[in-house]
């Protein structure tokens, strides 16, 4: 058995502004491609939905927000 390492944020998340009703894009990268990657709101696991759409290109991850509403911050 071969320990892996794990993965690291080599470019965190940074806090984003937009208005009510918009949509806004939350973006890290990561130490390593296509690392699997669970989106959370607090203690609640995020779902794509019409609401969220997550996507991963390599070791860049994207959370986009739609209709952004405040209870979202």
């Amino acid at each position: 058995v071969v320990a892996a390492i794990p993965a690291v944020f080599v470019k965190k998340l940074q806090s984003e502004e937009a208005k009510e009703g918009s949509t806004v894009t939350l973006r890290a990268e990561l130490s390593k491609h296509d690392a699997p990657v669970i989106w959370k709101k607090g203690s609640v696991l995020l779902q794509a939905s019409n609401k969220y759409e997550m996507k991963q290109m390599g070791s860049v991850v994207e959370l986009l927000i739609h209709d952004l509403q405040l209870k979202d911050a």
